[in-house]
C-alpha cells in the first residue's frame, strides 16, 4: 500500500524540498497571529521535547543559555569590534 503525498501546506520546513520552498512559504500565515503561534509551537515542541522530560539532563538549558550567548554577541559585535581597534589608544 503506497502512502498518500502529504500537501505541501502540511509539511514541515525540513521535509520541503528546495524547489517547493516558495510554495511552501506562500501557505504560511504572516499576519502578527499566524507569528504569534509559530512561535507558541515552536517554543511548546522545545519545552516537551527538552525540558518537560521524566529523566531530563542539562542538553536543554545549555542549548537555551548558549543560543542566548550567541545572540548577544552578534548584537553587540559591533560595539565589541570598534573597542578591539581602540584597546590601546
Amino acid at each position: 500500500m503506497a502512502d498518500k503525498p502529504v500537501p505541501i501546506a502540511e509539511k514541515r520546513l525540513m521535509d520541503v524540498k528546495l524547489g517547493e520552498l516558495t510554495s511552501w512559504a506562500t501557505t504560511k500565515d504572516f499576519s502578527p497571529n499566524g507569528i504569534i503561534a509559530a512561535i507558541r509551537r515552536g517554543h511548546d515542541r522545545y519545552y516537551n521535547k527538552y525540558i518537560n522530560v521524566k529523566k531530563g539532563g542539562i542538553g536543554g538549558v545549555a542549548m537555551l543559555l548558549t543560543g542566548y550567548v550567541l545572540l548577544s554577541y552578534v548584537w553587540e559585535y559591533d560595539h565589541i569590534k570598534h573597542d578591539r581597534w581602540r584597546k590601546y589608544h
